[in-house]
């Protein structure tokens, strides 16, 4: 039920943006969430979608493996996320800073979901996918919490 409703929102889109919690569960093939993941994974492939994250989301997704000092996983991550087929990686600049600090003291977001939710916004990016129901708060995005769909 919840792939399908995820799929449904999917067709009707070419572009949304990825907070961390979706590249997680992708990469750890989560056991609640990797359906999910997959779906959008999926969907991404396709000629003419694509995503967009920030490049803070490559520093949370390469945390574990610093710390366990796991070069191969460090490796496999970058070579995987930075490659992939219809994934953008935005960098903040001082626009996507101003308007993250903006949406921080509007909607009390910490700053890391303040910098995803100012990448999407000055990316012209409309639809957030997320697993963090912080994001709802966010009026100018439209947000996709993942355990609302399940």
């Amino acid at each position: 039920m919840g792939v399908e409703r995820l799929r449904s929102l999917l067709r009707s889109r070419n572009t949304v943006a990825l907070d961390t919690s979706v590249l997680i569960y992708q990469l750890e093939k989560h056991p609640r969430y990797f359906q999910l993941s997959d779906a959008i994974f999926v969907w991404l492939e396709r000629d003419g979608n694509s995503a967009i994250t920030s490049t803070l989301s490559m520093t949370e997704l390469l945390v574990p493996a610093h710390r366990d000092g796991d070069a191969r996983r460090l490796q496999d991550y970058r070579g995987l996320f930075s490659t992939y087929p219809g994934l953008v990686w935005v960098p903040p600049d001082l626009l996507i800073a101003d308007t993250a600090a903006q949406l921080r003291a509007e909607y009390r977001l910490k700053t890391p979901d303040a910098i995803q939710a100012a990448t999407a916004i000055q990316s012209k990016v409309r639809t957030l996918l997320t697993n963090d129901p912080s994001f709802l708060r966010v009026k100018e995005l439209e947000v996709l919490v993942l355990d609302e769909v399940l």
